[in-house]
């Protein structure tokens, strides 16, 4: 149980962009100074590693019900500093360090755990969890992430047919552009396809991504009705900040690894090594397993709590706030990346 209760440590999270809208000041920048000054030193220190749970914990770890209420109650906290942070916006007279640092945090908190928590809870099969996820989506703007994630990323990962995945030698803010455009782009075909074979018509009410449109629509227009037009800026500009979170993570998870093309014209099954893995403890407690991201495209219905180390798979050498950091810099990200790479690419080959 004591092995469980290190989960709860994921909630340092929410409660330093709570305390960032509470005190404000130096404080307004806590997800800036946490998520990329505070946890890469730490976890310089803890490196993490790579034990797995045999065949019977994995068993009553996936069965634990205590897991899913971890996930569940993100989205109370998430609702509950969304509206928070607008109304300290509208409400307080701010410096503009602090509104900046305050939509920063918000920013990487929406992204961070807004969509990391919907990753999760999207690919369970239960209706619940489901439209949580969803919910979970809506600030960020991105709800179109339950179809192509699912049906797109898990399907195309490692392959030039996926937006999400990043190429060699693909600067990341080439990615952004790639990735967030045509995955959106890819959502709606998939959503198409989708319909066509249920023989219902597209443009309908049947299609989520009308569906998804209409409901993000009424998010900014509830924002409008509640704080002003003065914050719908800042509420596009939280989305923006969120997925841009997310796909910077996308970046770093996947970057320059390919699955073979098989002389049928399809592509080898998904490994672990078609994924970057990172076996650092502090990132894995903090976002729910995320890290060890070889495992969950091996295998997509495997829960948080068991996901596995592979030897197999790349690791990392950074956490991932590091990798994120070093990203942003393209010229560094090459430098040090690429020959691992190629290295691990050789070995494959060999």
């Amino acid at each position: 149980m004591w092995r469980d209760l290190k989960y709860l440590l994921a909630y340092i999270i929410p409660a330093i962009v709570a305390h960032a809208l509470y005190y404000r000041g130096i404080w307004s920048f806590n997800g800036v100074t946490v998520a990329f000054i505070a946890i890469p030193i730490l976890e310089a220190f803890f490196p993490g590693n790579t034990n797995n749970l045999d065949k019977e914990e994995e068993q009553t770890q996936a069965s634990k019900v205590f897991f899913n209420i971890l996930l569940y109650l993100n989205v109370p906290m998430l609702i509950g500093i969304t509206y928070w942070y607008f109304y300290t916006l509208a409400n307080t007279a701010l410096q503009t360090y602090e509104v900046i640092g305050l939509t920063l945090t918000v920013g990487i908190y929406l992204g961070g755990v807004g969509i990391n928590v919907a990753h999760e809870l999207g690919h369970r099969t239960e209706a619940l969890p489901k439209f949580l996820s969803k919910i979970l989506l809506i600030p960020n703007l991105y709800m179109h992430f339950a179809i192509e994630h699912n049906h797109g990323h898990h399907v195309n990962i490692a392959t030039p047919k996926d937006p999400a995945s990043s190429r060699f030698n693909e600067t990341i803010y080439a990615f952004y552009f790639r990735s967030v455009i045509f995955s959106y782009i890819s959502a709606w075909s998939l959503e198409a396809r989708r319909l066509k074979q249920q023989e219902k018509p597209v443009v309908s009410i049947h299609n989520q991504m009308i569906q998804f449109q209409c409901i993000q629509l009424g998010y900014l227009a509830l924002v409008v009705f509640l704080f002003g037009w003065s914050l719908l800026p800042f509420a596009i500009l939280t989305a923006i900040l969120g997925f841009l979170m997310l796909e910077t993570v996308n970046y770093i998870e996947h970057y320059g690894l390919q699955r073979r093309q098989l002389e049928s014209g399809r592509y080898e099954p998904v490994q672990p090594w078609h994924s970057w893995n990172c076996n650092h403890d502090i990132g894995r407690i903090l976002l729910y397993e995320l890290t060890r991201h070889s495992d969950h495209h091996y295998k997509s219905t495997r829960k948080y709590q068991v996901l596995r180390h592979f030897e197999k798979a790349p690791l990392l050498p950074w956490g991932y706030p590091t990798s994120m950091l070093i990203a942003l810099i393209p010229p560094l990200w090459f430098y040090l990346m690429n020959p691992k790479v190629e290295a691990f690419n050789q070995r494959l080959v060999a």
